[in-house]
């Protein structure tokens, strides 16, 4: 096989729906033609990348490969402790949606009512019982092959903190997927922080200096538009969800459009700024069908079919924009600005 072509990931989070970033980089993985020089991961991303680097230093991509369907498997089996599960007429339609959930909708009541420090006073989270059973992080911490960067919010200051290879832990991960009305801030030092996707979902600037190469895979599982117009509360709510969650995305994917058009324009010398050529996996019709609350749907079926889409997806990619890696983007970012 020839040498394989360097770029670097970056994961979104999405709860369940980050079963479909397992599905892709399995299959990049089996294809075997990128390297991954540096994966950027918020929330569930956060999680693939910590579990991806574990494997490669265990076993190879053959060891990622086991790692991510270990992993994703142990989801599915704790989901199966949830009093969260889809209603029976959801299941007969083949609805993934949690909306009609009896166990979805008293969680949403009462974490509208109640803080996680009043509802979870000795702070359990089955969550980090699963990453510590399947991730080594003494072993992620000492992955050469692929540079780690792992976003969470600083509560106190509302910005992002980026944290990298050697700073990666289980607190680290579980800060970048702590929502705030679900489980208490994570402190690490002393300082509180949530969900990372709020301000880097994910974030993209570590790559510049960290990184030698300037090819950047963006995997989306997060729609950006939608044709729509929200009209039910729920509609609204989860409308503003994915505004919140790609608002950081847009801005940086907006920064490097105008520093691409000011490099093209002659503006700014391209042996002092880096021209970024972006690439994206995504499937996002088939995204924008899924409800919100189907993040929290941990069945095997439903990761199953996310995987699947994501394997898809991914073979896609590999056939149509595979040739452009290292050449040019594949996607145009002024495009996804718009």
């Amino acid at each position: 096989m020839t040498d394989k072509k360097p770029i670097n990931l970056a994961l979104q989070g999405g709860g369940a729906h980050g079963a479909f970033t397992w599905g892709v980089i399995d299959r990049l993985l089996e294809d075997g033609r990128v390297h991954f020089e540096g994966i950027s991961g918020t929330s569930a991303g956060a999680m693939n990348a910590a579990v991806v680097a574990d494997g490669l230093v265990a076993g190879g991509p053959d060891g990622a490969r086991r790692a991510l369907h270990d992993f994703w498997t142990a989801v599915a089996r704790e989901g199966q402790k949830s009093p969260i599960q889809r209603n029976p007429v959801n299941v007969l339609l083949g609805d993934w949606s949690l909306d009609n959930s009896p166990g979805y909708m008293a969680m949403d009541l009462v974490s509208r009512l109640f803080s996680p420090y009043e509802l979870n006073p000795l702070n359990l989270n089955p969550l980090r019982d699963l990453l510590e059973d399947h991730v080594d992080f003494e072993r992620v911490r000492h992955c050469k092959e692929t540079k780690l960067f792992i976003s969470a919010t600083n509560v106190h200051t509302g910005r992002v903190r980026v944290f990298d290879t050697p700073e990666v832990t289980c607190d680290t991960v579980m800060a970048s997927a702590c929502l705030p009305f679900l489980f208490r801030a994570v402190e690490i030092d002393g300082v509180p922080y949530w969900d990372g996707g709020y301000m880097g979902n994910p974030s993209l600037f570590p790559f510049f200096n960290a990184c030698s190469t300037s090819d950047v895979l963006l995997i989306q599982i997060n729609p950006m538009t939608r044709e729509a117009t929200p009209a039910t509360a729920t509609e609204i709510t989860n409308r503003l969800n994915e505004i919140t969650f790609n608002a950081s995305l847009q801005k940086e994917l907006y920064h490097w459009a105008f520093v691409s058009w000011l490099i093209e324009e002659g503006k700014l010398d391209p042996a002092d700024y880096k021209q970024i050529l972006l690439h994206r996996i995504h499937a996002v019709e088939e995204m924008r069908k899924l409800a919100a609350s189907s993040k929290m749907n941990a069945e095997w079926a439903f990761l199953e079919h996310l995987r699947d889409l994501g394997r898809d997806s991914a073979a896609q990619w590999l056939e149509t924009s595979y040739p452009g890696v290292g050449h040019h983007s594949t996607v145009d970012i002024r495009e996804l600005c718009a």
